[in-house]
């Protein structure tokens, strides 16, 4: 068995999906491990990980009306706003989704099908740099 670390750096623009299929997959492909397992771990709590659909751009705006709706920024319930109105709502974001994804990789590339891709979802309103670190255990 062998292992495989490194992290990725995202730059957010403010709340939304950002899609990092690419850069994930290009660092499985560099790593030399044919066969295992790729974990990715969001280093945030006021971001997250999803796999979704990559390619019509309606999903991922229609997820974030769905939780604009669920989770909206303001919400009188929440005391904790030390960093804004979209502070609470984005830790319950984070609670509702995944910090971390675990993806088969096979062949010496990640096993996602067709349409799915991974993304950072984004849940502060304010650009932010985020941390996605993927381990991957293989041979």
């Amino acid at each position: 068995m062998r292992q495989a670390s490194h992290v990725l750096v995202i730059d957010s623009r403010g709340r939304g999906l950002y899609d990092f299929t690419d850069r994930a997959r290009q660092w499985v492909g560099r790593s030399g491990i044919r066969d295992g397992l790729l974990t990715l771990f969001c280093r945030h709590t006021s971001a997250s990980l999803l796999i979704q659909e990559n390619y019509d751009p309606e999903v991922t705006r229609d997820l974030e009306r769905f939780f604009s709706r669920l989770v909206p920024d303001g919400d009188s319930l929440f005391e904790h706003v030390i960093e804004g109105p979209d502070d609470m709502p984005a830790h319950v974001r984070a609670a509702l989704t995944q910090t971390q994804l675990a993806v088969p990789v096979s062949g010496g590339g990640m096993a996602l099908g067709t349409w799915q891709g991974i993304f950072l979802y984004e849940h502060r309103t304010e650009p932010h740099r985020r941390e996605v670190l993927l381990h991957l255990l293989g041979e």
